[in-house]
């Protein structure tokens, strides 16, 4: 088993990181989420954009 290990460390790190970035992908788009911010957008004015009904939907 830890020769296994040793001959594939490579793999594991990079696997390890990978996995590290999606779920801090995953938990920064919950926290936009729940402070109400738009996933689909990043930009604070979307005046031209042809999306803007959508993403900032007004509250009736």
């Amino acid at each position: 088993m830890l020769a296994w290990i040793t001959n594939n460390i490579g793999t594991i790190v990079i696997c390890a990181v990978l996995i590290a970035m999606v779920a801090a992908v995953i938990i920064s788009m919950i926290r936009k989420k729940r402070a109400g911010k738009s996933l689909v957008c990043g930009c604070p004015s979307c005046k031209g954009c042809a999306m803007s009904g959508q993403c900032h939907k007004k509250n009736q």
